[in-house]
């Protein structure tokens, strides 16, 4: 099914309109797919990014001002994400060994292995909604996804 068809308009105001409105239906499409495969793991898909920072800051942790700022979509309440994923067992928080008043996140066993199973699954469905582009199309829009939100911060300054 086609956008127009999903949104059952035929005309957009604007070509940039058309456009904007197209990446937001598209991530739409994979949030709500991987946000099912998530919840089958007893997470969210929010909590599974936080995991992958985590992971990609393992054994030494994150505080969660920069949980914060990685976040693929931000979050104003990081703490609650890791008391949920420390309740759990995937996180653990000790206080930091430069400032005390301030806790380091690190991934736990539990939440690597949780990574293994869930990581596979959702590369699955990367390249299943990817299919229909080739890997040039792929860069290119990974290219203009980032000169949109280039031109995002810009704007909000």
């Amino acid at each position: 099914m086609n956008l127009h068809s999903r949104l059952q308009q035929r005309r957009f105001r604007s070509a940039a309109a058309e456009a904007l409105v197209s990446v937001m239906v598209a991530a739409d499409h994979f949030v709500q797919a991987s946000g099912a495969i998530c919840a089958d793991h007893g997470v969210t898909g929010d909590q599974y990014n936080v995991l992958r920072i985590l992971r990609g800051a393992h054994p030494s942790g994150h505080a969660r001002s920069e949980i914060a700022r990685r976040l693929v979509r931000r979050s104003p309440d990081v703490t609650r994400l890791l008391d949920r994923l420390e309740r759990v067992g995937f996180v653990r928080r000790e206080r930091g060994p430069e400032d005390s008043r301030q806790s380091v996140a690190r991934i736990t066993k539990k939440g690597l292995v949780l990574l293994e199973t869930l990581d596979p699954q959702i590369d699955r469905l990367m390249e299943a909604i990817a299919k229909p582009l080739k890997d040039g199309d792929l860069r290119t829009l990974a290219r203009l996804c980032s000169a949109l939100v280039s031109s995002q911060q810009e704007y909000l300054l």
